[in-house]
């Protein structure tokens, strides 16, 4: 085996990846404060082909040498929006038609493995503040809830983690939804 080099990766132009096919899911990042973290976030919407990722409340917004660093050039090529607030961007999305899923451990959540995946459906996951979560007012104006079930003492895991995670996860199950007949 040997570590492919970066000109047989395929890699596509931010040009043909803006007009490509996305995957139906917008994240939303409801007061994260990590640049490196939003940085991340896009980082992993750009692999993924996410639709869009919203910016809300005091997370910060690109151009930002911090984000840069860790996006690595995602910025460019991922669609983003900044919301003043996290319940303005819900309001958008559901007049909009998405099923909006907060990303909480609450007593109603369902785990990433029991999520159901509709083929019409299109949704929205949103990422809360690294110390406080999502929340509360933004948790009552979701759909529903979804967590990573976990086994460790810490029951937390770094939200660009938890991004990745539950991103890879869905887009798995959306491609799986629409592959059926």
């Amino acid at each position: 085996m040997r570590k492919l080099k970066n000109n047989e990766l395929a890699r596509i132009s931010i040009q043909d990846y803006q007009a490509s096919d996305k995957t139906p899911l917008i994240i939303v990042l409801d007061n994260i404060r990590s640049m490196n973290n939003i940085g991340s976030i896009f980082r992993t919407c750009d692999a993924f082909r996410v639709e869009s990722l919203y910016l809300c409340g005091n997370s910060a917004t690109p151009p930002h040498r911090d984000i840069h660093k860790t996006a690595l050039g995602a910025t460019e090529s991922v669609n983003w929006k900044y919301f003043i607030s996290t319940s303005e961007a819900i309001r958008q999305l559901k007049i909009d038609g998405y099923t909006v899923i907060s990303i909480e451990q609450t007593d109603g959540s369902t785990e990433l493995q029991d999520v159901c995946i509709s083929k019409v459906s299109r949704y929205a996951l949103i990422f809360g503040n690294e110390i406080k979560g999502v929340d509360d007012a933004i948790i009552d104006m979701s759909d529903s809830c979804m967590e990573i079930p976990q086994f460790g003492t810490k029951h937390s895991l770094n939200v660009a983690v938890s991004a990745g995670i539950i991103i890879w996860e869905l887009y798995n199950k959306i491609k799986a939804a629409h592959q059926e007949k």
